[in-house]
């Protein structure tokens, strides 16, 4: 049988090597194809979310599965606490989100260099000591880590943090044009989403007090009402008029008059749960629901709330002390109401707050009345 010569040989294992080769080459364009359909429907989702734990929460879902890491965590520079505190306000569970971290200064993220020139990501093998607070948990084996700057418009909101068990898979030597694009989407999506959160927060504050206004506690009513009727449990309303506002006005001034709503606020909100509101619903009067009260439970809360307003005069700018008090009406949801449409169980509740705190200005002021 013939066999073949030493150049034949060469040629059928340099065919052998050019075949694996190209099978390999194709291997990597299919899989680099798959990370590009998958980063392209990542862009899609996070483009498309519309509120901020939505984005934020997709973030989390989806980047490490499409990444293929073993950790991501985002920071945000929360100068004040403005993003949490709007966010928190407007329902934002934080809970399950324990890798969004925030700063209140953007030095704190370490992009800043000594030519003030633009951030770029840092790249390089995981130090515990020095990547703990990007990480704070940190999974066992994490050995590289990119830590990429988040920018709009030249200014650094934030940090996208991404980490590895491959001690490769980071590397100051690397390429940095494709996680700076990712960033830079992300970026944009959370500044879109903040802005817009903050506007429908502003939409739904009372500017003097800060507390929610009228609007929110409209629509807030209507989903705790069929919540309620869902889950079995009672909600009730307050309604609370400060007494003789208008003397306050006309003898001290419109100023102290905003002064005086404001610590009110504060006092009432100061014996609420995390889960109640509070509204201004307009002048002098503000409304507040209690999630899962009944009506004794909510009478409670409603004397606790009047003896704090009372307790201690209004300190004024001007060094004054004004006395002040406030009447309270309260109504709980009947069993007679989940038979009603909801926007008819809302205004009725309300209503019957609204008789009851009536009563209480009929009955001298500084007292609480409960409906029914």
């Amino acid at each position: 049988m013939h066999q073949p010569d030493a150049t034949s040989r060469d040629l059928i294992a340099e065919n052998e090597a050019l075949r694996a080769r190209m099978a390999y080459l194709i291997d990597q364009a299919q899989r680099n194809h798959d990370i590009m359909c998958r980063h392209q429907a990542f862009d899609l989702e996070i483009v498309g979310a519309s509120t901020f734990q939505e984005l934020v929460g997709t973030i989390f879902r989806m980047l490490p599965v499409i990444s293929e890491l073993d950790a991501v965590t985002l920071s945000l520079v929360d100068a004040d606490a403005d993003i949490y505190t709007v966010m928190h306000k407007l329902g934002v569970d934080f809970e399950p989100l324990p890798d969004l971290l925030f700063c209140e200064h953007a030095l704190e993220l370490g992009f800043e260099t000594a030519d003030g020139a633009k951030p770029r990501p840092r790249l390089g093998a995981f130090d515990a000591a020095a990547h703990r607070p990007r990480f704070p948990h940190a999974p066992a084996g994490l050995a590289s880590v990119a830590l990429v700057p988040l920018l709009r418009n030249k200014r650094l909101i934030g940090s996208l943090n991404l980490g590895s068990r491959d001690p490769q898979r980071f590397t100051p030597a690397m390429a940095t044009d494709f996680i700076e694009h990712m960033a830079s989407i992300i970026a944009i999506c959370l500044e879109n989403v903040i802005s817009n959160e903050m506007l429908k927060y502003i939409g739904l504050t009372d500017a003097l007090t800060g507390v929610y206004n009228r609007r929110y506690i409209d629509r807030r009513l209507l989903e705790e009402i069929a919540r309620a009727r869902r889950q079995g449990y009672r909600i009730s309303v307050m309604f609370i008029d400060v007494d003789y506002f208008k003397l306050v006005n006309d003898r001290f001034g419109h100023q102290a008059g905003d002064e005086v709503l404001r610590e009110v606020a504060s006092r009432i909100k100061s014996e609420l749960r995390l889960s109640d509101a509070l509204a201004r619903f307009g002048g002098e009067e503000f409304v507040v629901l209690l999630v899962d009260a009944d009506l004794p439970a909510a009478a409670i809360v409603a004397d606790r709330i009047r003896a704090g307003v009372a307790r201690l005069p209004v300190d004024l700018a001007d060094g004054q002390f004004l006395e002040v008090s406030v009447s309270i009406g309260v109504a709980t949801l009947g069993d007679t109401a989940r038979e009603q449409p909801i926007e008819n169980a809302a205004q009725q509740l309300v209503a019957q707050a609204d008789a009851a705190l009536y009563q209480a200005k009929e009955a001298g002021r500084n007292r609480v009345m409960l409906a029914g």
